[in-house]
């Protein structure tokens, strides 16, 4: 937490102005990341029906788009690290408003199918700018100190984005088309989310000291120690892989879930993992604050296989599947903190936004072909048998992350950070 003097500090370098608290970014960084996930990521599943009847292309096409345009945030994410480091991310953050409004514009209307999913693609690329690790990045480049504490807090506000715009856009198909609905997203990152990072990003300018925002212009290991080095791909390759089983079983929840034999169990089962997301971000804010987040990492790392492992173990038990839907969404909740907070307690913020960014594109990668891979695996050797192989690759990233608590719990420096 900012003290009163760092308050008066800021408030000094904003000259007249008066700089934002602490909890107040938070509070608009929320609101735009609720926002930004809600009209670019969870209003699709919802749309994509009518919108493929519409313009009569398949639906599977359709979430193909979405899985190359998740390849290209992924391809650029680190570039775009490397800029919220050089420039401040709350600049990014703006410029990212900006496009999404764009995009979503050329989107909505789009003629024909292929330029809907043009229009889709480009969509998923302009994420890396506007949603978790910019914000993540804002909030170590403005609360300094009191920034894991503070993503903790965002991750909570944010963890209402499905929960709000699933029914929203449900009830918006009501009486509107897709069209004006995605119209209405893009105004929403207009007139909301670009003026809230705009403002943020005027606050980092004048609070940032002459100099400062070339400090970063090396590569994300460039001034870390060798061993550091192996821990910062150790990380990132872990956050993949769990990234993979989480990202496989979510794009296809509910159609495995019935594949299985839950019926019109699945349904309600998969509601379970929004309200378990917030749940354990609420657990992790009262008690886990004072810990190492490697620990939260490995309990995340843990739930993801550990859930789909019931769940290939006990269906069609519905039980096991509630149980699988809130181990699921407990992973989930966890893994959206910890990659914001992990990477600073090990590594530090200098080059922080550029280490997100090579994270993400790790990340990212494996997400977008996991879908594909798993529906792939389903065809040919069954859901059963897919779902340990899922389990498996999860297992994998457990391991790296248990290799990493080994050798950052050692006595001695945790941190290249000057």
């Amino acid at each position: 937490m900012f003290t009163d003097r760092g308050h008066m500090e800021t408030g000094a370098l904003l000259g007249a102005g008066r700089a934002l608290s602490p909890t107040a970014v938070v509070w608009l960084l929320g609101l735009t990341q609720i926002i930004g996930y809600g009209t670019v990521y969870y209003s699709f599943a919802i749309l994509a029906g009518g919108i493929a009847q519409d313009l009569g292309w398949p639906v599977s096409w359709l979430f193909a788009s979405l899985s190359i345009g998740m390849l290209a945030g992924g391809l650029i994410a680190p570039e775009v690290g490397r800029r919220m480091d050089r420039h401040g991310a709350a600049v990014v953050m703006a410029i990212g408003s900006l496009l999404f409004a764009v995009v979503l514009s050329g989107t909505a209307l789009a003629p024909t199918g292929l330029l809907f999913a043009l229009g889709y693609i480009c969509v998923q690329a302009v994420s890396p700018l506007a949603l978790y690790d910019a914000a993540f990045a804002t909030l170590v480049q403005t609360c300094g100190a009191d920034a894991r504490k503070r993503i903790t807090h965002l991750t909570l506000i944010a963890g209402f984005a499905s929960t709000l715009f699933w029914p929203l856009t449900s009830w918006l198909e009501s009486l509107f088309g897709w069209r004006e609905i995605y119209l209405g997203f893009a105004l929403a990152n207009l007139v909301i989310c670009f003026p809230i990072h705009a403002i943020l990003a005027l606050q980092q300018r004048r609070g940032r000291p002459k100099g400062a925002a070339r400090q970063t212009e090396n590569t994300p290991a460039a001034r870390l120690s060798g061993e550091k080095r192996l821990l910062l791909w150790l990380v990132t390759l872990g956050f993949a892989l769990s990234g993979f089983a989480l990202s496989a079983i979510l794009a296809q929840l509910v159609p495995v879930l019935v594949a299985l034999g839950l019926g019109t169990s699945a349904l309600l089962v998969a509601t379970l993992f929004g309200p378990a997301q917030v749940a354990i971000r609420f657990i992790n804010m009262a008690f886990g604050a004072v810990r190492h987040p490697i620990w939260a990492t490995i309990v995340a790392s843990l739930m993801v296989p550990l859930a789909l492992g019931l769940l290939a173990a006990t269906a069609p038990v519905v039980a096991g599947a509630v149980a699988f839907a809130l181990l699921l969404g407990f992973g989930s909740g966890l893994k959206s903190i910890v990659q914001g907070t992990l990477p600073l307690a090990l590594f530090g913020s200098k080059s922080y936004g550029a280490r997100l960014g090579v994270m993400a594109a790790f990340r990212q990668v494996l997400a977008a072909v996991a879908p594909f891979l798993l529906a792939l695996s389903i065809e040919g050797i069954g859901v059963g048998l897919s779902l340990w192989l899922v389990v498996l690759v999860g297992m994998l990233g457990l391991a790296c992350m248990i290799v990493v608590a080994r050798v950052a719990l050692r006595p001695g420096p945790t941190s290249d950070n000057p």
